[in-house]
């Protein structure tokens, strides 16, 4: 039994399974097609409790910890899925643990006491009762924007200004890349109050549909079909005051401890794509057979194969081992970092080994090692790039 294999774990696994076996493998070609997932698709992720997996019960979510929303994403990618549906149905993930974070932050006392009073808080904050919970219900599809035309992983040069005014903000600028964008109902979007590299940024929540803001394109990616992405301009937007995440000048550093979990789920989702297409090709060379005999007979073929499986099931562990001290309150930023490149590199080798063992037939868009290929370069981009992720590493070796 490891610390992703507990008897309640494996009873989500199941759930997870029989969650895409029945609502996504059927129609995942045609979102791929379509741009986008359907919104009953939230709601039916939320009904069964899979939507609010790793939110609190006190803010309306499921319960359970950043391990168990590993598992639920490593066995939707395993069961047939994609890093794109994970994309595109958990945005929320990015979207919401701000203002949950936020909600009740400054209470005093002793521990048991302050973990109570920011429980009890949280429930009544106004932002959560109108963002949080009915998103994790399947009500409401949020999105977090952060990079801009001109720059992404240098947060702290963000352009888009919020000017005072009153009891309102005023919201100029532009944001692009946006998970959801074309969907959401609201936008957690990073915001400068001041100048460029200033310090002082914001976090507001701004609702769709608000005079000034607008989708400015759908953009079409590589990979990631299911998952819509978006530019976003914000002219003269008035924001209310009350729609700020915490207090001024809290944006960065709400947006840094989020990085963590961000980006164990990317990690995840590279070995569990990794992992996915090793039981792919698997699959593929025992059934496949060339000049009289199965590829999986050749030892060329057999080495392929456990090469692969040994790069994958290695990443598996690391990134487990970084995420349960993540999980305990240990600040690994630099082993965060370490795991995410791992798990991408794990990823890159092995879908690309994947789909040269598929041939000709891994190169046609029936083929789901063809997707996953596609999905994986993606994943040494988002939440910071891996010559982010190395500079973070350099960082902790103190160079």
């Amino acid at each position: 039994m490891t610390i992703v294999d507990t008897p309640e774990r494996r009873q989500l696994r199941e759930l997870t399974r029989a969650f895409v076996t029945r609502e996504v493998l059927p129609h995942l070609a045609d979102w791929e097609r379509a741009g986008e997932v359907p919104r009953t698709l939230h709601a039916t992720a939320a009904k069964i409790g899979l939507l609010g997996i790793g939110f609190p019960e006190s803010v309306g979510g499921s319960g359970g910890d950043l391990l168990d929303s590993i598992v639920v994403t490593e066995e939707i990618i395993r069961s047939g899925g994609s890093s794109g549906l994970i994309a595109a149905l958990f945005t929320h993930g990015i979207a919401l643990p701000h203002i949950v974070a936020a909600a009740g932050a400054h209470t005093g006392g002793t521990l048991g006491g302050r973990l109570a009073a920011r429980r009890s808080a949280a429930a009544d904050d106004p932002l959560v009762n109108r963002y949080v919970r009915p998103t994790l219900a399947g009500e409401l599809i949020g999105a977090l924007a952060v990079t801009e035309p001109d720059g992404g992983s240098d947060v702290a040069s963000i352009r888009t200004t919020a000017r005072r005014d009153g009891d309102h903000y005023l919201v100029n600028g532009s944001k692009t890349y946006v998970t959801s964008g074309v969907r959401a109902d609201f936008v957690t979007t990073a915001v400068c109050g001041d100048f460029p590299g200033s310090g002082s940024l914001h976090l507001l929540v701004i609702d769709r549909g608000t005079p000034g803001f607008t989708v400015g394109r759908k953009l079409d990616k590589l990979g990631w079909h299911c998952s819509d992405t978006a530019e976003l301009s914000f002219v003269d937007v008035r924001v209310p005051v009350a729609n700020r995440i915490g207090e001024e000048d809290t944006g960065f550093l709400a947006i840094m401890q989020n990085f963590a979990t961000e980006r164990l789920s990317l990690a995840t989702q590279a070995y569990a794509t990794a992992q996915r297409c090793v039981e792919l090709a698997t699959r593929w060379c025992r059934d496949r057979s060339t000049f009289g005999r199965p590829l999986a007979s050749r030892q060329l073929v057999r080495h392929r194969l456990a090469e692969m499986h040994t790069r994958a099931e290695a990443a598996r562990a690391y990134v487990h081992q970084v995420a349960a001290r993540v999980a305990a309150g240990e600040p690994v930023v630099t082993e965060v970092a370490m795991a995410k490149n791992v798990a991408v590199a794990a990823c890159d080798q092995v879908v690309d080994a994947a789909l040269q063992l598929h041939g000709g037939f891994g190169y046609l868009r029936d083929a789901e090692v063809e997707r996953h290929y596609r999905d994986a370069r993606v994943l040494g981009i988002g939440g910071g790039t891996t010559e982010i992720m190395n500079e973070i590493i350099a960082k902790g070796l103190g160079l």
